[in-house]
């Protein structure tokens, strides 16, 4: 009850500012901004911090935890890669979190990790050589909290695989992959596409695929069909876990996504890919490999022409 209270008086005292001083008004926002920092950075992230530092310096066995988003998740294994460098790593998944917050048609409602995307991520964890362990989190004594991320003191609008380096203080090179997973030969002539329906650039439009003989849609069924209006000749690739999802974006022609954990996956793998850009939190982006962002219609066609070069991609002219 004080703390509403005290952010109507602030409320209050911002509306007064703004309509009789308004170089008072900026001032007073700033103050506030400098304020909210200091209050996240408190003894407990410090201690956090120091007690992280010092595992990492001591500790032959590393245990993390994570507790999504999955593409939250995707993005911290270039740290856990070069810690596993020095010693075993452990990663636990904590398991029906709240997102706090709702998600336009996410296939898991407001909850991060569920049981079934644990099940559909496993297979791909545990086949990174430098994960000795994969588990659903039971309160296991930890050394590495990845959700710490959350209490930064500072927006997290920014690169989301740098989130992880300022827990650990460990900054390892974002040009190489971070995901091991063997291309499956099925897709090398395919252009791959997930589109979900968050996150998407309005003004963006897929129809000028239909001149291509090779599109392959990876992501669920309603965003299949709704892809289709766009692109009626694409065809439906239903995955049976996310091991063979990265597979298939590994083994790919051209892979071309909006912001979605699969883009995470290709962004790990480092393929030849294309991002539609987000106009609400442009937080991802490519690094290192072949990639680029797309905010604009004709550079998002032109880069796809570019890149896919053979003939006998093209449909037929009639």
């Amino acid at each position: 009850m004080r703390k509403k209270h005290n952010r109507l008086i602030t409320e209050i005292i911002k509306l007064w500012l703004r309509l009789v001083n308004k170089s008072r008004y900026f001032e007073y926002k700033f103050q506030l901004k400098e304020q909210g920092v200091k209050m996240r950075h408190t003894e407990f992230l410090e201690g956090e911090l120091t007690r992280i530092r010092k595992a990492i310096v001591q500790k032959k066995t590393l245990t993390f935890k994570h507790s999504g988003h999955m593409g939250d998740l995707i993005y911290a294994l270039p740290v856990i890669k070069a810690l596993a460098q020095n010693a075993q790593c452990e990663l636990y998944i904590q398991l029906d979190q709240r997102i706090g917050r709702n998600y336009h048609k996410h296939p898991n409602g407001n909850i991060m990790i569920n049981q079934r995307g644990f099940l559909m991520l496993k297979p791909l964890l545990e086949h990174q050589s430098y994960l000795s362990k994969v588990a659903i989190y039971q309160g296991e004594s930890l050394d590495i909290d990845l959700d710490l991320f959350r209490k930064m003191p500072f927006a997290l609008d920014f690169h989301s695989v740098r989130w992880y380096y300022h827990i650990t203080g460990v900054f390892p090179s974002m040009e190489e992959p971070s995901i091991e997973v063997e291309p499956l030969p099925q897709f090398a002539d395919k252009i791959v596409v997930v589109r979900t329906f968050r996150g998407r650039m309005p003004k963006i439009n897929y129809h000028f695929l239909t001149q291509y003989n090779n599109v392959v849609f990876l992501g669920t069924k309603p965003e299949f069909d709704d892809f289709v209006l766009e692109v009626p000749n694409a065809t439906f690739h239903n995955v049976s876990d996310f091991k063979e999802l990265a597979g298939a974006i590994k083994g790919c022609k051209l892979y071309i996504s909006n912001q979605t954990f699969a883009f995470a996956l290709a962004e790990g793998l480092k393929v030849k890919r294309i991002l539609e850009g987000n106009p609400y939190t442009p937080f991802v982006f490519p690094v290192g490999g072949i990639g680029t962002e797309v905010f604009f219609q004709h550079d998002f066609e032109a880069k796809v022409a570019e890149w896919i070069t053979s003939e006998a991609d093209l449909l037929p002219v009639t």
